[in-house]
């Protein structure tokens, strides 16, 4: 597998030779640096750890890690399983590595909407407005008769919004810009702006 960090910078469109507007996320992707390798025999799989940015004081756990590599701590790492074979520790990895109009997989964690009621979360309807009812945002009864006397597991409720993995598949590469380091796909993308992603290459 081939992929490499990036930080989501926004949406805009662009137009193709016919005029039409195409919808495009920008997505910058700073230098990637191969961290660290892992052997099969060593380790039991073959993988590439790479990072990207900077960080003043690193987790103790890493720190070994990066003296041995040689490479400045990292803020954000990511691990490639089954990488080529000529990726070795130091390397440069740039958004060069990627080809227009070639299919790729964005993985992400969607906007975090901290605790919400079953209205905005499930998007349920709530109960009548008027003053009398007692009943307008809330979820209703959840509890059950003698049979089986308990609430069933996975039933919908408050609770944390957002903040998931999602991996959003088959987006098209639409323009590289590799001397400004930025790459647009085609279609929206998870995450806020400013938020890291991880693009890899289909297959």
């Amino acid at each position: 597998m081939i992929g490499i960090i990036g930080k989501k910078k926004g949406m805009t469109q662009l137009f193709n030779e016919n005029g039409i507007a195409i919808p495009v996320s920008i997505v910058e992707v700073p230098v990637n640096w191969v961290v660290n390798v892992k052997e099969e025999e060593k380790d039991g799989y073959h993988a590439c750890v790479i990072g990207v940015g900077e960080k003043k004081k690193p987790n103790r756990p890493y720190s070994g890690m990066f003296k041995k590599s040689g490479i400045k701590p990292v803020e954000k790492l990511q691990e490639v399983r089954n990488p080529p074979q000529e990726w070795k520790v130091g390397d440069k990895l740039t958004v060069g590595i990627f080809k227009e109009g070639e299919k790729v997989d964005v993985m992400g964690y969607s906007k975090g909407r901290g605790f919400t009621g079953v209205m905005k979360r499930y998007g349920w309807h709530g109960g009548p407005g008027g003053h009398g009812s007692k009943f307008h945002r809330s979820p209703g009864a959840i509890g059950m008769s003698k049979t089986p006397g308990r609430v069933i597991k996975g039933h919908k409720l408050p609770g944390r919004m957002g903040n998931k993995r999602i991996t959003v598949r088959n987006l098209e590469v639409v323009k590289i810009e590799e001397e400004k380091n930025l790459i647009y796909l085609k279609g929206a993308i998870p995450g806020a702006i400013n938020s890291w992603t991880f693009i890899k290459r289909k297959g």
